[in-house]
């Protein structure tokens, strides 16, 4: 009998599933990482790509580093001190050097929660600020060819030498994060972020696809006008192990990281299942269930229609959207929900609603979380206490057949269904 283990939280649960299923277990390759991480990213600083060289900058009076906040796990105390050493070389005291938490449209985080992100002896030593795509000093680089408005963090902008840091990897509309979406994004006002992201509804618009994706591409666009110089982003394997670095110019990052990233984490898939259990990934991928709800996504790309999808997501922080929250308040269905973002058009918050009955209204969705049932029954989802009482439930009367799908790592996986 196989058994697997999937990832809730800070923890892990068992799951045993008896022979008779055909059942496939859809992860990353077994990539081992890298021998000396730290030196890993000293090497890729110091040949970097594209053509743009730290070195060049070597005039800059100040800096600003723009990094992803608490909901990505980036290994900043590998990647950070080898590119602040960097910086001293430059000549740029870490009283020249700013941290700007790039928290797009999730709420601000505050102080004390810096530490979260930043080894404390760079929060001690360095500024750090928060993000607030809403706040009324950012700064207006006028419109893309798509005429989205582009705005950004002021603090960002006004620096000599602007860097971002990340994880390249799958995402579910943008094709892959990394190069300049930390900054593009991260930093971006709420008027930018609404328009780039309304370009999800593009059929191009899809996992693990770069070149001709509509909202990846206007991405880029962004990245440029803002002005961002340098990226500093690595490959992670499932237990979030440094496989590859890249730095240089973020373009050339991206294009470069790729073939890593899907060498490491697609899965062909023969046949859709029937029943899926997935997890983002533990935390803080299942942090909220706007976070998780990419889970979700992925899985549905391989599950049968009329199949079902066990999401196995802690959600400590609820759902991480208030407008969402509000916006599904007193739905009946998922269906009705699909009908009224149509046509009402698109808004951030709400737009969780539709990834979720897009993918949920066909299937099944079952969701063990931390959240209160009733809590998530008003999200249109049904609770579970435990993945056992779920799993009894999806494969009840189901014949030896049954094709059961196990996604530990769904947030990463990309899924490709052969035919």
């Amino acid at each position: 009998m196989p058994e697997f283990r999937i990832p809730y939280g800070r923890t892990q649960l068992s799951l045993r599933l008896g022979d008779s299923f055909q059942t496939e277990l859809l992860a990353p390759a077994p990539v081992p990482p890298v021998a000396d991480p730290v030196q890993a990213v000293r090497d890729a600083l110091r040949n970097p790509l594209g053509g743009v060289r730290l070195a060049n900058f070597a005039g800059a009076r100040s800096a600003a580093i723009a990094v992803n906040d608490k909901t990505r796990p980036v290994p900043h105390a590998v990647l950070l001190p080898p590119l602040l050493q960097e910086l001293a070389n430059l000549g740029l005291p870490p009283g020249a050097i700013t941290f700007v938490i790039a928290t797009g449209l999730h709420a601000p985080m505050k102080e004390a929660e810096f530490a979260e992100v930043l080894p404390a002896d760079i929060v001690g030593r360095y500024r750090v600020v928060s993000h607030d795509a809403a706040a009324r000093d950012l700064v207006a680089f006028g419109l893309t060819r798509r005429g989205t408005p582009v705005h950004t963090n002021r603090i960002f902008a006004q620096a000599d030498l602007r860097l971002v840091v990340g994880n390249l990897e799958p995402h579910q509309f943008m094709g892959f994060s990394g190069g300049v979406k930390t900054a593009a994004i991260g930093l971006a006002g709420t008027d930018t972020i609404n328009a780039n992201h309304a370009l999800m509804l593009d059929p191009r618009s899809d996992l693990a696809r770069y070149d001709d994706n509509p909202a990846r591409q206007e991405v880029e666009e962004i990245g440029r006008l803002i002005g961002v110089h340098f990226a500093l982003n690595d490959v992670l394997n499932e237990n979030k192990q440094i496989v590859r670095v890249l730095a240089g110019e973020p373009q050339a990052v991206v294009r470069a990281g790729i073939p890593s990233v899907l060498e490491l984490y697609r899965v062909r898939v023969a046949a859709p299942f029937e029943v899926m259990v997935v997890s983002p990934g533990g935390h803080p991928k299942d942090i909220n269930l706007y976070q998780a709800q990419k889970a979700l996504g992925h899985a549905a790309r391989v599950s049968r229609k009329g199949g079902t999808i066990i999401l196995v997501a802690a959600c400590p922080e609820g759902t991480g959207s208030r407008s969402y929250e509000d916006w599904v308040a007193g739905m009946a269905s998922h269906e009705a929900v699909i009908e009224r973002f149509k046509r009402e058009g698109f808004r951030i918050g709400p737009h969780k609603a539709f990834q979720i009955a897009r993918d949920a209204s066909p299937r099944r969705v079952l969701l063990m979380s931390q959240m209160p049932s009733e809590f998530v029954r008003k999200l249109l989802l049904t609770p579970y206490a435990s993945l056992e009482s779920a799993l009894a439930l999806a494969l009840k009367g189901l014949p030896p057949s049954a094709r059961i799908g196990i996604m530990p790592w769904a947030n990463a996986t990309i899924p490709e269904a052969e035919n």
